[in-house]
């Protein structure tokens, strides 16, 4: 497999994140009021946006991609990479408090 970049995850992520924003645009021309109503308030919750004392996670991101979606602007490219490089460089938490890792070809 050939080896991503970060600028090439970024436009991943971004393609994405603008395609799920197309299918809430569709719902939200059938049913006016679904993305304040549903759909804001979930995202919210998947992106964990509302938890200020927390760090960012991977997981975490293209949820924060998508609700950048929801913008004027949409997301800058070069933002979500910059975001990106810094969520990758982070060591995640159980292997930095010595915890187990989570390969089972390591035994």
């Amino acid at each position: 497999m050939a080896n991503l970049t970060t600028q090439q995850l970024a436009e991943l992520l971004v393609g994405i994140a603008r395609a799920q924003q197309a299918i809430i645009d569709a719902v939200e021309s059938q049913r006016p009021g679904f993305k304040m109503t549903h759909f804001a308030p979930t995202l919210q919750t998947a992106s964990r946006a509302r938890e200020f004392n927390r760090q960012p996670t991977l997981g975490d991101f293209p949820a924060r991609v998508l609700t950048e979606c929801q913008r004027r602007g949409g997301p800058d490219i070069a933002q979500v990479q910059k975001d990106l490089e810094s969520l990758l460089a982070q060591q995640p938490a159980a292997a930095a408090a010595g915890g187990e890792s989570l390969d089972l070809t390591k035994s």
